[in-house]
Formats: structure tokens, sequence, C-alpha cells
């Protein structure tokens, strides 16, 4: 109850802020997702990714059908060993399961950085246009409608941003120019 007594009076300022500075606030919401999934390249890009992880999939199947094999092999031919022999060999066959466990965790990374190069342009080409039909239609926020149930701010008006505002109130002395990741801030002239 006070959680919501809280937003409602935080967004009740807002819209009382921007209203006293006679602006009006338009917020607007989309679902990336939804984008992503109609967007011409997505095939190509869910194909290339299915790709990608198929290759990496056959290459851990290669090593554990290798290590596999190595182990029969021990086991075989384990009791013939001498006692120096097979520490050695199980010294080998560790260090293999180990690399094997190493390329699961690579190829899972690997699978995450290749997921963000495939995806990233059409990101780019979906921002590219929000940020397009939020200035002609004048959206002063845009949110993603289904982001794990949390909304994130993909547009907002440059009006609005008020990073250089708390970086002088925490004495931060801006610089005349200055860009920050996805977006170039300007400030004015001191």
């Amino acid at each position: 109850m006070k959680l919501r007594l809280l937003s409602t009076l935080i967004l009740g300022l807002l819209v009382f802020n921007l209203q006293a500075q006679d602006k009006t606030l338009k917020i607007g919401h989309t679902s990336l997702d939804y984008i992503l999934h109609l967007l011409p390249e997505s095939k190509k890009i869910e194909t290339d990714y299915k790709g990608f992880e198929q290759q990496l999939s056959k290459q851990l199947e290669s090593k554990i059908t290798a290590f596999q094999k190595e182990i029969e092999t021990f086991q075989k031919g384990h009791a013939m060993m001498t006692d120096e022999a097979k520490s050695k060999k199980q010294v080998e066959l560790q260090k293999s399961q180990e690399s094997i466990q190493r390329f699961e965790i690579e190829s899972k990374e690997s699978l995450g950085r290749k997921q963000l190069e495939l995806l990233q342009p059409a990101y780019d080409k979906i921002q590219k246009a929000i940020d397009q039909v939020a200035k002609e239609q004048g959206y002063t926020h845009v949110f993603n409608s289904e982001a794990g149930g949390l909304p994130v701010l993909l547009y907002a008006s440059e009006d609005t941003d008020i990073s250089n505002i708390v970086l002088k109130t925490l004495g931060i002395d801006t610089p005349k120019q200055t860009t920050m990741p996805g977006k170039k801030i300007k400030t004015k002239p001191s």
C-alpha cells in the first residue's frame, strides 16, 4: 500500500513538474521481441545461431566420444598395467575430463557472444526506428513492455535527462561535451 502511494506520488510530481515547465508528458511502450520476431532478418539470425550451436555441439560430442573410448581402453587394459602406468593414465583421463568441462563452459560463453553479435545490428536498427517514431510522434519516453516484468526505458527525450544536474549536485564539473555509451550528451556552456 505504501509502495503504491509512493509510486502515485512520484508519478504525480513528475507530471506536475513537466506541466509546470509547459511540457507534455507522452509515454509509449513497445515489445522488442515482437518487433525482432517480425524483422525479415530474424530468420537468418536464428538459422546462423542454430548452425553455430550445432557446430559446437558436434565438437563436444566428438570430445566426449573420444574420452569414452579412452576410458574403455583403460578399463580393458588396466589389469595388465603397472601402478605407475595406471596413475599416469588416470591423470591423463582427469585432464581430458577437465578439458571437456572447460570446452562446455567456453561453448556457452561463445554462444552468448555469437547471439549478441548476430542480434546487435537488428537491435540497433530497431532502436533507430524507435528514436525516429518517438521524435516524430512527440513521445517523451518509450518503454519495452515485456522486459521481465520491469519496464526498460528505450527512449527519453534529451531535455528530460537530468544526469548533468545530478553531477552538479554531487559537485562534479561536467565537460562542455561528452559521450556516454550509445548517445552523445550535450552540456550547456559554463
